[in-house]
């Protein structure tokens, strides 16, 4: 199966929200930094300073959140990919950042692990109901828990569709494929799990027929695919459950094309995942992107080995970065 994915002008992606927030970083090829703070910066009362106020910067969190903006036809749309951990750290970033939530035109939630959902809950309180798509994968509904080594079974807090759709929200339920804003952006839906070495999220269960079952495929991750003209494809993962070779290797299936440009998000290869971190680069040499920015999830080893394994092509991402591909 080949999806005609509309190539576009460029993409602009914005962190609002990740685990990481350095304001010294210095602008690099695509990414652009968001800097220290300037006279410009809006203030927040801090009784515990002489001059009784702080700049109001924006703050990381074990969370992941970007807006996607794509230039088409000399038109700009925006879609909000994930939300984020904290009911409100996503719109306070925005808020800080110069975003607007009401700018946007959909929403995709990658899965529904609560470090991608939870800011749902701000949105909903700031949007009113606005009537905005939400996509997801019909599992990111499904009860879970996780079972870690020497520890009481963590259930997992779970996204609401009672919550959401009485919000006004309007939920787009999708096991395939499906696209966004004139078949400019494309939703991987379910993806193929196509190597040996990426086995998901061993660690989780989720509920099913009145019993707690095993659970590793998080078949609920999907992830966000633009095609830029002359560069190829540009690919946003949320945690990257599905594994992030998988990833890549089926977002060349669906839409015919060889050229990986960009990937940029979690890629899970934190913890009990470091094992594979070896094979992901190997794999990753082969696809060959010019742009490499691990997120989130994808673990302190795992980041370091890719700036060392790719120099000229890793970028480190940071709260307000924006990349400008």
């Amino acid at each position: 199966m080949q999806l005609a994915l509309e190539p576009v002008e460029s993409v602009t992606i914005a962190t609002l929200v990740d685990n990481y927030v350095d304001m010294l970083l210095m602008d690099q090829g695509p990414a652009k930094r968001l800097g220290l703070p300037t006279t410009e910066t809006p203030r927040v009362a801090a009784s515990a300073l002489e001059e009784g106020q702080t700049p109001d910067t924006p703050l990381a969190e074990h969370g992941f959140s970007v807006m996607i903006s794509v230039t088409s036809g000399g038109r700009e749309h925006r879609v909000l990919f994930d939300t984020g951990m904290s009911p409100d750290g996503l719109v306070e970033n925005m808020r800080r950042l110069g975003h607007s939530p009401k700018d946007l035109e959909a929403i995709v939630l990658s899965h529904g692990h609560l470090d991608h959902t939870t800011g749902m809950d701000g949105l909903m309180r700031t949007l009113g109901r606005a009537n905005l798509p939400v996509f997801l994968h019909p599992e990111a509904w499904r009860k879970r828990r996780l079972l870690l080594p020497g520890r009481e079974p963590f259930e997992l807090p779970t996204p609401s569709k009672s919550a959401i759709k009485g919000a006004g929200f309007e939920v787009i339920e999708e096991k395939q494929p499906s696209f966004l804003l004139d078949r400019s952006l494309l939703i991987t839906g379910e993806v193929d799990r196509t190597t040996e070495f990426e086995k998901g999220m061993p660690i989780q269960q989720a509920w099913r027929d009145g019993e707690w079952q095993p659970d590793p495929l998080v078949l609920d991750d999907q992830a966000a695919i633009v095609n830029v003209r002359h560069k190829g494809l540009v690919v946003i993962t949320g945690c990257g459950h599905a594994g992030i070779i998988n990833i890549l290797r089926y977002a060349r299936k669906l839409t015919g094309t060889e050229r990986v440009y960009a990937v940029l998000g979690g890629f899970h290869l934190g913890g009990p995942f470091e094992a594979i971190i070896p094979h992901v680069c190997d794999s990753l040499a082969e696809l060959d992107p010019q742009v490499i920015v691990p997120a989130h999830c994808t673990g302190w080893k795992a980041v370091h080995a890719l700036a060392a394994r790719f120099p000229d092509a890793f970028i480190q991402n940071s709260v307000g970065t924006r990349f400008e591909l």
